[in-house]
């Protein structure tokens, strides 16, 4: 698959300024295929009728999908359009699936859903395209995404090999890194390590600890590294594949008086990142697009619903937050806390 090269420069330049793209290649294949991405979802003027689009987030309260909640409701109100949103306390799927079954049993024209498992949703996205529901699948995925008319995603292999660049810069000497990831399953974190694995692997200066898994918990992130930390007193940098995580991994190393010794790179940029951040605890963010993603989904639902073009595969681009950009260029890619 062909990725942004972008990408890469963003992070060669990360210690000067951040860069963002959203214009990879076009693919005009299935959802399933494995072909280059597309820049953009064909834009629609306005729906035919008013349709009701039913949005599943990953979790509630996340910066991540709130953003992109604003992007759906932006363009659901450009278009006509009706969404209403919903999602778990937790990113679960034993909580997400009753969730989304109950949206499928009602029938909605769309479904905009973030699968918390590759496969323990697939059964419900299944019924919902046996039910005549349009299913686009924003930012995560699952084992069989031709149950939808897009998938719409970050580049998030892209996203890990910045991360590990950005910590290259920072500690140019080498020695013992980790990811500091969610759960196993999940399409997007398993990307951004997958990423950030094969690019630790290529240097010799570099050993990589694995990844460890905090349950989207920042607590359970904090005293994850803290352990780590105790045991590898030399880590020099730590990726934290998503925001709670990042959160997490930041409090623990400055509870463990490692601030500043050890490089963290955090993935997503909700505010507390951006106080770690400013604060010096996390050193870089890679912040994605959810704005885009939900515009995006919204404009493939209702182009599906009226017979236009469907672009089956989009991959948005990223930002690279530092303290140099954050109150400059860098300051619209902060995710929001309300619309």
């Amino acid at each position: 698959m062909k990725r942004m090269p972008l990408a890469v420069l963003c992070a060669v330049a990360l210690a000067v300024a951040g860069c963002s793209s959203s214009k990879p290649d076009e693919d005009t294949g299935s959802a399933a295929d494995n072909g280059p991405a597309a820049s953009e979802q064909a834009s629609v003027d306005k729906a035919s009728k008013n349709y009701n689009i039913q949005f599943v987030q990953g979790v509630q309260g996340d910066e991540f999908y709130i953003t992109m909640q604003c992007g759906i409701e932006e363009e659901a109100k450009k278009l006509g359009v009706t969404v209403k949103t919903q999602g778990p306390t937790k990113f679960d799927p034993t909580l997400q699936k009753p969730i989304v079954d109950s949206v499928v049993s009602a029938k909605p024209d769309a479904l905009l859903v973030a699968p918390t498992d590759v496969k323990a949703m697939q059964g419900s996205l299944n019924q919902a395209k046996a039910a005549g529901v349009k299913v686009v699948l924003v930012d995560t995925t699952v084992d069989d995404p031709s149950v939808a008319v897009s998938a719409i995603a970050s580049d998030n292999v892209g996203g890990g090999k910045a991360a590990f660049d950005a910590i290259k810069k920072l500690a140019p000497q080498g020695g013992k890194v980790l990811a500091m990831g969610v759960d196993p399953g999940i399409s997007t974190t398993d990307a951004r390590a997958k990423g950030f694995e094969d690019a630790v692997k290529a240097d010799s200066k570099y050993q990589y600890l694995g990844v460890q898994y905090s349950h989207n918990d920042p607590a359970t992130a904090s005293n994850l590294i803290s352990a780590a930390l105790q045991k590898d007193p030399d880590i020099v940098g730590v990726f934290a594949l998503n925001l709670f995580s990042a959160e997490g991994t930041a409090t623990g190393i400055k509870q463990s008086g490692k601030t500043g010794k050890v490089q963290v790179i955090g993935f997503d940029a909700g505010p507390n990142q951006v106080a770690a951040l400013r604060a010096g605890t996390v050193q870089a963010l890679i912040a994605q697009q959810p704005a885009e993603i939900g515009k995006f989904g919204v404009d493939a639902a209702v182009a599906s619903l009226d017979g236009g073009n469907v672009t089956a595969k989009v991959q948005t681009g990223f930002t690279i937050l530092t303290k140099d950009n954050i109150d400059g260029d860098g300051a619209n890619a902060i995710y929001k806390s309300k619309c």
